[in-house]
């Protein structure tokens, strides 16, 4: 089944790459010149090079090979799925473009022909007399130098106009263009959002349990960083100090923070260490740490610092701050323990709780917690990925309410896969907890 399913999903994919060949590169081209081989191996290398970094990340590859494919792969990726997105919608605009450009010049079969008007008159051996009204043509001897003429006037004349292309090329190279170049853009623009890092959003949340002492309480809420072969030990240092310019009385890292093993990514979350906060750094483990190795990654983070809350609580001045494992660990016994984290809590104090996935808010709602901190959706990352995130998610970012329960999902400090976010922008957010009775 597996193999049938695999066989089906690799023909949908070549068909996919073939209408982008086919509609970018055949259809703007005029024949096997330079520039129709470079195209088509461009559409034959990027799949494979993008196939090649998924396969070396999720099978553990050197970190070196992963590092050396992953940015033209995972480029290669978003830009396929935007090249795809653009070219689709050009077919709509294809016939605005065809009737457009019908004022303009182009080559036609009647135009193709080497000899039209009065240069048929003289290969005939015609030629015209006098000056009637119905310009009457009488024949003569033909001779050879007219023709002679002809043909050096013919190939001067091949040699200094270049031929016009036509219509069809013309409007398939306007469409082809116009969907390149947005896809480029959208890509570049969304690429950069990343590497330049995560704003800083700010949300009050009130709270009807907390206390007066605890209102404009701050809790600093960073998740999905994903450290990895693209995103660094600078990336990391990065979120850490737009994380620490915010002041904050608490820091919550609520999961996804790597790609990768602790052998190969340990230096890149050192500056994690540097994180300060009055009350310290707590982190919560996501489904990318139980492919990375969620046990070590969470021994480094203790010694790096942070407070690991594995289906834990810790009684704060004025509320209860609880984790739970994520949903990923069930199938190693590491899962969510609910039960285990919030049993036998004050029911009259506040509680936060720390859980990766959003969809984990049921299971908040049914143990009466007051507010849940995820990540998880990214947002979506790249457009429309969040109809698919929507579909999979509660929330998929934003604040939202669930019964006497309020959920706040992150949209994540980095990316997964390409580096590349389309209107789904990364944020660190600071929520500041409100008490009613302020």
């Amino acid at each position: 089944m597996i193999i049938v399913l695999g066989l089906l999903a690799l023909t949908v994919v070549t068909g996919l790459y073939w209408y982008l060949w086919r509609r970018l590169v055949r259809d703007t081209t005029t024949g096997p010149g330079w520039a129709r081989r470079a195209g088509t191996a461009l559409f034959v290398l990027g799949p494979i090079l993008m196939f090649a970094t998924l396969f070396a990340e999720v099978g553990h590859a050197p970190f070196l090979l992963q590092r050396t494919l992953a940015w033209p792969g995972f480029l290669w990726m978003a830009l396929s799925l935007y090249l795809l997105l653009a070219v689709v919608a050009g077919e709509a605009l294809r016939p605005l473009v065809t009737r457009l450009s019908k004022r303009l010049p182009f080559q036609s079969p009647a135009l193709e022909r080497p000899f039209r008007g009065a240069g048929l008159y003289s290969m005939c051996g015609y030629r015209r007399v006098g000056a009637t009204s119905h310009d009457e043509a009488q024949p003569s001897p033909p001779t050879e130098a007219p023709l002679k003429q002809l043909t050096r006037t013919q190939s001067e004349t091949r040699t200094t106009t270049p031929p016009l292309p036509s219509r069809r090329l013309f409007v398939s190279r306007v469409v082809g263009g116009a969907a390149a170049t947005a896809a480029t853009a959208t890509v570049g623009l969304g690429t950069y959002g990343v590497l330049r890092g995560p704003r800083v959003k700010r949300v009050t949340v009130p709270l009807a349990k907390l206390p007066r002492a605890a209102h404009g309480y701050r809790i600093a809420v960073v998740s999905d960083i994903h450290l990895g072969p693209i995103l660094g030990k600078g990336f990391a240092q990065h979120v850490v100090d737009t994380i620490n310019a915010t002041r904050p009385d608490l820091i919550a890292v609520v999961g996804d923070l790597v790609d990768g093993s602790v052998k190969n990514l340990g230096p890149a979350a050192a500056p994690l260490a540097q994180l300060s906060a009055r009350h310290g750094a707590y982190f919560v483990t996501g489904n990318h740490e139980y492919f990375s190795g969620a046990a070590q990654w969470v021994e480094e983070v203790r010694r790096l610092g942070l407070h690991p809350l594995e289906n834990a609580r810790t009684e704060l001045a004025h509320f209860d701050l609880a984790g739970v494992n994520d949903l990923a660990g069930e199938s190693t016994g590491q899962g969510p323990d609910f039960e285990r984290a919030l049993a036998d809590r004050d029911p009259a104090r506040a509680c936060v709780l720390l859980a990766h996935q959003p969809v984990q808010i049921h299971e908040a709602v049914r143990h009466h917690v007051d507010l849940q901190l995820s990540g998880h959706t990214h947002g979506g990352q790249l457009w429309p990925g969040n109809l698919i995130a929507a579909a999979a998610n509660p929330t998929v970012a934003g604040l939202d309410r669930y019964g006497d329960t309020q959920l706040y999902v992150s949209r994540g400090a980095g990316a997964w896969g390409p580096p590349t976010r389309v209107w789904a922008p990364s944020d660190i957010t600071v929520i500041e907890l409100a008490a009613k009775q302020a």
